[in-house]
């Protein structure tokens, strides 16, 4: 829906396309910003193998003509993003450091303009205005989105602090902790949940240690299966499950694209 230039942004486009790229896939939809929800079903593409810039613009594409839209979009990155840059490749192709992620999109999208933020502060944008955070303002709020790696969405009173990186810090043995705890390496190492939950309490006990957060929102496709690891959870922290689940960044991502335009 284009904006009429007589009225104010927010009161007049009531829908976003966003998406949410991953290390595993690339998903988009349709948002209504005003509720938090997908406007009819997401798609979903896997992400390219290699995750180049170009193979990666490409799916870009391919999601924005099957929704046949023609206007701005926003879309997450997993890894720290400043004013549409990558600073960092993380778990994509080495190739997109210092990347311009916005102009490479919109010169592979017919000139749409991109709004580019972190896929871990989209997620988190997404719960602390629709999910279960806008219950918890006050203080310090970690949102964990856990897949490929270990993304994290900081809030404090509320506010964003953008580009958290808890997943690249170091842990068990010296290595990333993303490398130790995050789905990907229970799934790679096929291990059950049994075995995998006491390394993801390992991660929330470093994290708690480290900052002392108020509350902590565990995200990410993995959130949906709690019951089978929240035992193994032991953190004092009180914590919640993400209520926006594997739908988080799409919507973040939309509503920043949304709160950004001019």
């Amino acid at each position: 829906m284009k904006t009429d230039k007589f009225m104010p942004f927010i009161e007049t486009r009531m829908e976003v396309l966003g998406i949410d790229i991953g290390g595993s896939g690339i998903k988009g939809g349709i948002v209504d910003i005003d509720t938090g929800k997908l406007v009819g079903e997401r798609h979903r593409i896997p992400t390219p193998r290699p995750s180049t810039p170009e193979a990666v613009a490409a799916v870009i594409k391919e999601i924005k003509d099957h929704f046949n839209w023609k206007d701005d979009i926003g879309c997450t990155f997993p890894s720290v993003v400043v004013e549409g840059k990558a600073k960092f490749s993380s778990n994509l192709d080495p190739a997109w450091k210092g990347i311009q992620i916005d102009d490479l999109f919109s010169n592979t999208c017919d000139d749409e303009r991109f709004f580019v933020v972190n896929d871990a502060d989209a997620a988190g944008v997404a719960e602390m205005r629709f999910g279960v955070g806008r219950h918890h303002k006050a203080g310090l709020v970690f949102m964990i989105t856990v897949g490929t790696g270990l993304g994290c969405g900081a809030f404090y009173d509320g506010q964003l602090l953008p580009n958290f990186e808890l997943g690249r810090m170091y842990g068990h043995n010296g290595e990333l902790i993303e490398f130790y705890a995050a789905d990907s390496a229970r799934k790679k190492e096929d291990l059950s949940f049994d075995e995998w939950g006491p390394r993801f309490n390992f991660f929330l006990k470093h994290i708690e240690r480290i900052f002392t957060p108020d509350h902590i929102i565990i995200g990410g496709g993995v959130s949906k299966k709690i019951h089978k690891f929240r035992k193994h959870i032991t953190i004092e922290t009180p914590f919640s499950v993400s209520e926006k689940l594997n739908n988080a960044g799409i919507i973040g991502a939309a509503v920043n694209a949304a709160e950004h335009h001019k």
